[in-house]
């Protein structure tokens, strides 16, 4: 019979290298990144000026990253990273708003995930997340990493036919760059458009603070009973569910604490389930990258609603789990690459049928 070791080692396995200058830190990722059968730690640095020569000599599959670290910050060192050597990163931050907004960098710049570093009971804590941890390590060591080009030419307005047109996007893992990249080529009078970015409380605020400075579209958080108007994109605040609602000729935000759903608050789902029952063949429905399944059930029913639905294909996607998985089960009626999708779903906006 097989040892637990002899299997692990005879299976194909993900090196990592884990950069942290907190010695406790390092010791406990390597635990809890060894326990995986697919996973084996290779090295570990405590700051980026190590972790540039071990880089070279061992080459790892994926990087876990500190932000604040001595002699050059994580966001510095990740900037050289996929400036001169792109790979897989996935970075180690606190949930304080500060540190909100520079993980928000992070992933701008192309890291693939973060992990929130809890701020007390560090070992414990920290160990409660093994799960989480290796999920994002292992998708990590997955992905292709790739630059997103956006475009910074100017964007014409289009005449859209009505204020009844709804955008429903949903997205997670990689979502960041991926909506960044949709929203910086919309016009300014685009139809009203709600997201649905999976991502704690204390980052959201900043993301959309970002996004407004990206898009020619005005981009806030998602308040309670706010309306939600063409030109406007609202984000689903972290830790609530964003449902749309039907006023009239308009549409207004409703958000709650309930259970998660498909794991997850917000949800993909209960936004594209409220937007099917509230818009119907008037919306669009967009899936993105991004872990698990999330977004399927709620595409699925946005399709059957009359909805144009548009998924995120395999090769431009940082993770292809929530799209593929939306694909497979036929919620998705055209797939195109991120490239593609912002004059897809115009054309799907302008198209005399929606």
């Amino acid at each position: 019979m097989l040892s637990f070791s002899m299997i692990k080692s005879s299976q194909k396995m993900k090196t990592v290298l884990i950069v942290d200058d907190s010695a406790l830190m390092r010791q406990l990722l390597t635990t809890i990144i060894g326990s995986a059968n697919d996973l084996q730690v290779v090295g570990v640095a405590p700051d980026p000026i190590i972790a540039r020569k071990m880089i070279k000599d061992l080459n790892p599959d994926v990087i876990t990253l500190d932000i604040e670290m001595p002699k050059m910050d994580g966001i510095a060192f990740l900037s050289k990273i996929m400036t001169l050597r792109p790979m897989p990163v996935v970075m180690i931050s606190s949930l304080t708003q500060n540190s909100a907004d520079v993980t928000l960098r992070a992933l701008e710049l192309g890291a693939v995930d973060y992990v929130g570093k809890p701020t007390s009971s560090l070992s414990e804590n920290l160990m409660s997340m093994k799960n989480d941890i290796v999920e994002k390590v292992r998708a990590a060591a997955n992905v292709t990493v790739k630059k997103l080009a956006l475009q910074d030419s100017e964007i014409p307005n289009l005449s859209f036919s009505t204020t009844e047109q709804l955008i429903a996007i949903g997205a997670s893992t990689g979502g960041v760059q991926a909506i960044t990249e949709i929203l910086s080529n919309m016009p300014a009078n685009a139809p009203a458009t709600v997201i649905v970015q999976h991502m704690p409380k204390e980052f959201t605020v900043g993301f959309a603070t970002r996004l407004n400075t990206k898009s020619k579209m005005q981009v806030t958080e998602a308040r309670h009973g706010a309306r939600i108007v063409p030109g406007h994109v609202v984000i689903a605040p972290g830790d609530s569910h964003l449902e749309i609602k039907r006023s009239g000729a308009y549409y207004t935000c409703y958000l709650s604490d309930k259970d998660k759903v498909s794991g997850h608050r917000p949800s993909v789902d209960v936004l594209f389930n409220s937007v099917a029952k509230s818009a119907g063949n008037r919306a669009i429905g967009v899936i993105l990258t991004g872990m698990g399944k999330d977004g399927a059930k709620g595409l699925m029913n946005m399709r059957r609603s009359g909805a144009c639905t548009i998924g995120q294909d395999e090769a431009s996607s940082t993770v292809y789990g929530m799209c593929g998985f939306a694909y497979n089960v036929g919620a998705v009626e055209i797939q195109k690459p991120l490239k593609n999708i912002p004059q897809t779903i115009l054309s799907a906006c302008l198209d005399e049928n929606i």
